[in-house]
């Protein structure tokens, strides 16, 4: 980072006298001067000005908002368990019906994103990191104490349950300190824990266990149109390659029915997901359900093997079906809030499917569906700071052909023409991966922009963008093809640029991670074309990344990005890094990191920032201590919001606008 560096002078009358009168001026100004918001304990705010005390309660109302996200049932009381937050971080909860309260059970320092009922019912397992460095580990949870079950140092993944309770798969780098190798436990006593599969790639995860609890379906992740699948016979430690495709092939969602078939989401023979049947004898697929253009994102099986729910990912906008599998019969789910359908369906014992449902008009939380009735109930309604969330807008699906006649699109948000009439500035968000999707979800705190700032909010999905079928998403691979995407955001500037309530000499960028380095490339690109760019957890040079972001990672990296190793290859991904281009970054930059981010660590923002500011360029920059590859905790996002409008209104706002050409 940098630091400010001061010339010592001799003091003289004249140099004591100017300073006199400095330090008077100052003292007289900071009287008047309003309060500022004192940044959290663990956060660097460098380079950035005080950020007045005023945007605390102005944004109060849109920063009180809570989520609660279903993550499984209760086998015998039937109650649900979700994840909310009531403090700083979020927490497990149970809920005994619909509408109940949700009742706190753990109450760590540490957020607890999901836990995993044992079969019976009798034991909770949950995983948790520390400081968001990602290097988990398993824990019971009882009576609010948590016990640790892993090795408390190396990383964990926490797999599934065996149907008769006495297994828990789950995968370690505890051999080699790199690659998830497969395990299995009886988690009533830890040093029961042995290795199944021994792994040199850093792609392997536990699936499913089979209905006799003793074949563990494990997935070897390759690339994002790549995977393998293998069975484990646990008892024996015989490993049965399942798949014997040709080509690549993608499997998605991937569960054994009670009467042992082999049901997955695949895009084998297609460009998009479907469901269908995996014979694990000869790796025979045979599709059953798809959901024509689109991908199939999700499903379950019932526990009597009758109905599949799955979910269809149109556009970014999430629709439910079931489906009965004795008739092949398909039924419509309607009465959902317009937006997203979270990744943690599961089906009851009793039969009732219990989701989340994420939409701008109404927060994060937990339905279940009665297959019989296809009646929905909600669980949970989550606070909004006391805003009614009906006056949130709904986005609108924008779709054009990009430079090169690739169909691309992206989600608008556009203000109450009403309330804030005129051509409105816009902010052009970019999402990370690349294989990551914009959706239609809760938009949180960023709704205090749409709503009272009158500012529009755009999230494209370029070309690499998951959710429109392999071939989609695979148009960015590689170095060479990498800044098509980039041109994917000048084609929607052109189309954005024309809109008649927008104005485009107010155009803002912010991005994540991969969404990072898109945001540094598009500042860079479209330099006359946007005032200012927020890049969060970025990439900033593709080379220096590769060698250090965390081992396991690596190897995946370089299938989507290139290897760094091969000289053809590097001198391409050090050509279109954002470093090696920072002589053309001229806008102010907000750049956001987490210290123990094992991602994209945070020598990615220092040296973007020492190279911005050795060239006199504007640089804030926030550095979270306590925070890995984005902020999760709320004290640290309250802030990093408060310090994104005081830079959005000093540059963008209260920009005097550039160049619309």
């Amino acid at each position: 980072m940098g630091r400010r560096k001061w010339r010592a002078v001799a003091p003289c009358l004249c140099a004591v006298w100017m300073l006199t009168t400095m330090v008077s001026a100052i003292a007289q100004e900071s009287a008047i001067a309003e309060p500022a918001v004192p940044p959290p304990v663990a956060m660097l705010a460098d380079g950035v000005p005080p950020i007045p005390l005023s945007l605390v309660a102005d944004t109060r109302p849109y920063l009180e908002y809570r989520t609660a996200s279903f993550s499984g049932w209760h086998p015998q009381d039937r109650s649900m368990l979700i994840t909310t937050r009531f403090g700083n971080v979020s927490q497990l909860h149970r809920v005994a019906a619909p509408g109940s309260a949700r009742r706190q059970i753990s109450f760590e320092e540490e957020p607890i994103y999901r836990g995993s009922w044992s079969p019976d019912g009798s034991m909770l397992l949950v995983e948790k990191d520390a400081g968001g460095n990602e290097v988990s580990q398993i824990y019971a949870l009882d009576v609010g104490r948590m016990t640790l079950l892993s090795d408390g140092k190396s990383r964990h993944t926490l797999g599934p349950w065996s149907g008769d309770g006495t297994l828990v798969a789950f995968g370690s780098n505890m051999r080699t300190g790199v690659y998830n190798d497969i395990y299995v436990m009886d988690p009533r006593d830890p040093a029961s824990a042995r290795l199944v599969l021994s792994s040199d790639s850093g792609g392997w995860v536990a699936i499913d266990f089979a209905p006799n609890s003793q074949e563990l379906l494990v997935f070897n992740y390759i690339s994002v149109t790549d995977s393998q699948l293998h069975i484990i016979d646990v008892a024996s430690g015989e490993i049965r390659k399942v798949t014997r495709d040709a080509t690549p092939v993608a499997y998605g969602t991937l569960k054994f029915a009670p009467d042992g078939q082999l049901w997955v989401s695949s895009d084998k023979d297609s460009d998009v997901q479907r469901i269908g049947v995996l014979d694990p004898t000869t790796g025979l697929f045979t599709p059953m359900i798809d959901g024509e253009r689109w991908d199939i994102s999700n499903f379950d099986i019932a526990a009597d093997g009758k109905t599949i729910a799955y979910v269809v990912n149109e556009a970014g906008f999430s629709r439910l079906y079931l489906y009965d599998i004795d008739s092949g019969a398909k039924r419509p789910v309607a009465g959902l809030p317009p937006g997203e359908i979270g990744a943690g369906m599961k089906f009851a014992p009793w039969g009732t499917l219990g989701f989340t449902v994420y939409s701008n008009q109404s927060p994060g939380d937990a339905y279940s569906l009665d297959p019989a009735t296809l009646r929905i109930t909600r669980w949970t309604e989550s606070e909004t700071g006391g805003l009614d969330p009906a006056d949130n807008v709904l986005p609108e699906l924008i779709e054009i052909q990009s430079f090169d006649g690739e169909p691309i699109s992206g989600l608008l948000y556009r203000p109450d023409a009403k309330r804030h009439p005129g051509k409105r500035p816009l902010i052009m968000s970019i999402h990370g991966g690349p294989e990551g999707q914009a959706t239609a979800g809760f938009l949180g705190r960023s709704n205090y922009l749409i709503n009272e700032l009158g500012i529009a909010l755009f999230y494209p999905n370029v070309r690499g963008s998951t959710g429109f079928g392999k071939r989609f998403v695979s148009l960015d691979n590689g170095p060479f093809l990498r800044e098509n995407s980039v041109k994917d955001i000048g084609a929607l500037l052109d189309r954005l640029g024309k809109h008649p309530m927008l104005d485009p000499k107010r155009f803002g960028v912010t991005g994540g991670s991969y969404g990072g380095y898109m945001c540094y490339a598009s500042a860079i690109r479209y330099s006359r074309r946007f005032n200012a760019a927020n890049c969060i957890v970025a990439i900033s040079n593709f080379v220096t990344f590769l060698e250090n972001t965390e081992e396991y990672r690596r190897d995946l990296r370089r299938f989507e990005y290139g290897d760094e190793r091969v000289p053809e290859l590097r001198a391409k991904l050090e050509e279109i890094s954002p470093l090696t281009r920072v002589d053309e970054l001229k806008m102010p930059l907000l750049v956001v990191t987490g210290a123990n981010d094992p991602r994209v660590p945070a020598s990615e923002a220092d040296q973007i920032i020492d190279a911005v500011r050795s060239r006199g360029g504007v640089a804030w920059h926030l550095l979270a201590r306590n925070e890995g590859h984005g902020f999760r905790r709320k004290e640290n996002a309250d802030f990093l919001f408060w310090t994104t409008l005081a830079f959005w209104q000093r540059h963008l706002l209260g920009a005097k606008g550039r160049s619309a050409d």
